[in-house]
């Protein structure tokens, strides 16, 4: 391990006391009415595009994705669970399918066919324990030590060593090495874990240098990545992330799941709060939900009662915020006088930002927001969040995010295989429960929390 961060072993081992590990459980459902020959029709023609598009790129490909999801979405779920089972291993349209099954919470027929890329046996490892923990031999942890990332980075860097540090088994060994924040800082570090003989990579941070690495011709180390790029991640790598983007899926989810099909949007205007409203509103598409429509606010708006007067009229039975708390402070009012208050309000992440004064965030009651399963419930390997933070900078306000997602980091190079080869495997990370597509995404649903009385308030799991 790089003798700079030698520090943080004795600090996160004697402040910490950190133990146990992570679990796997399975999970599935179904129901629904009897599959149909106009089901069975659509699910062949989607078949068809999967296999026809293979090849496409840019805006085509793009374009016959959404063909191939519009025609899986009007399958009731007994068809779709049907035909997806019939599918030959190695189809092209099976990720697609067996992404809408997890989505509806059912049971996949078979794990991922990605899974044969990763050939865990040729890294030399060790067979793994029961429950599924096999970590690497030789890790490499790429990340921007230095440059406009490495504050960014370092709660990622020691939440990882919180948990690489916790675990009483077998832990491999591990390399730092810095990316400097750019795309050829981390195609070089790339290069320097794979001489150094690294069989696992975790990194790069930032989404140019994913974007670079992603774009490399091969990636003869398995590579997990800490943020999208801006492609599908390759045959032998996997991406992980807390972008905005999926704060707007896993709202959509939520909605969802409560039978609310009727959304109206609201989001503000810089980056973040874009994309993760239109992350919402293209997964709630494809959910088979409706946005009836999108609101574009500044983060101090003005009165906007008669257009959200307007909007309620749409039949709208959900709002999504992606805006700031101190917009939302400001619009709540308005939101509850133009008849939208009884109507479930969820909000992205961003809903924390500019709280933290229970007196004026009690008109943001009732919200709910997404947020660590650490800091709303605890999880397995770490001390409470409170506790955390009383001993490391790095685990304190909204660094606490950051620090369970490079902890998560760290289970996911332990149990990826577990993920990979298991059928419906999830794990209890830091960050919410964590399950691998069949496109290489890690996906995580969060932990919910809202406002009661003007503080965050954690909900019960399934509340």
């Amino acid at each position: 391990m790089d003798k700079r961060f030698a520090w943080i072993a004795p600090v996160l081992v004697s402040a910490l006391l950190l133990g146990g590990c992570a679990t796997t459980q399975t999970s599935g459902g179904g129901g629904g009415p009897h599959p149909s020959a106009a089901g069975s029709a659509a699910f062949r023609q989607a078949a068809d595009l999967a296999r026809s598009g293979a090849q496409l790129t840019g805006q085509a490909r793009a374009e016959n994705v959404r063909k191939i999801q519009q025609l899986l979405q009007g399958l009731d779920n007994p068809t779709l669970s049907k035909e997806t089972g019939a599918l030959p291993v190695g189809d092209p349209l099976y990720p697609y399918a067996g992404k809408l099954m997890a989505d509806r919470g059912l049971a996949l027929p078979r794990p991922f066919d990605r899974a044969t890329a990763w050939n865990f046996e040729a890294a030399q490892r060790p067979p793994a324990d029961r429950d599924g923990y096999r970590p690497p031999v030789k890790l490499a942890v790429l990340l921007p030590l230095s440059g406009p990332l490495a504050v960014a980075a370092a709660p990622v860097r020691d939440g990882l060593l919180a948990g690489y540090y916790g675990e009483s088994r077998r832990r491999p060994e591990i390399q730092f090495i810095d990316t400097t924040g750019t795309p050829a800082g981390a195609l070089a570090a790339y290069g320097k874990a794979q001489q150094a003989g690294a069989d696992f990579v975790v990194g790069p941070l930032g989404r140019d240098e994913v974007g670079a690495v992603f774009g490399q011709p091969s990636l003869p180390v398995p590579l997990l990545a800490l943020n999208r790029g801006s492609s599908e991640p390759p045959a032998t790598a996997v991406g992980f992330s807390l972008a905005p983007e999926d704060d707007g899926i896993g709202a959509a989810d939520y909605l969802f799941q409560r039978e609310h099909k009727q959304v109206l949007v609201i989001r503000g205007q810089d980056d973040n709060a874009t994309r993760a409203a239109t992350a919402f509103a293209e997964h709630f598409t494809e959910l088979g939900g409706n946005v009836t429509q999108t609101i574009a606010v500044a983060d101090a708006p003005p009165d906007m009662l008669a257009a959200l007067t307007a909007a309620a009229s749409q039949g709208v039975d959900a709002v999504f915020l992606s805006i700031k708390g101190s917009t939302a402070r400001v619009l709540a009012p308005q939101l509850a006088m133009s008849g939208l208050a009884g109507k479930a309000r969820v909000g992205s992440s961003q809903l924390t930002q500019g709280t933290g004064k229970a007196e004026e965030d009690r008109v943001l009651d009732g919200i709910i927001y997404p947020t660590e399963a650490w800091t709303a419930r605890g999880v397995e390997g770490l001390p409470a969040a409170s506790s955390v933070a009383s001993t490391l900078p790095t685990a304190r306000g909204g660094a606490a995010r950051l620090f369970a997602f490079g902890f998560d980091a760290w289970q996911l190079t332990a149990y990826l295989e577990k993920l990979s080869l298991g059928a419906n495997a999830t794990l209890r990370g830091a960050t919410g429960v964590l399950s691998l597509d069949g496109f290489g995404n890690v996906q995580r649903a969060p932990a919910w929390a809202t406002f009661s009385g003007g503080r965050p308030t954690p909900i019960a799991e399934g509340g």
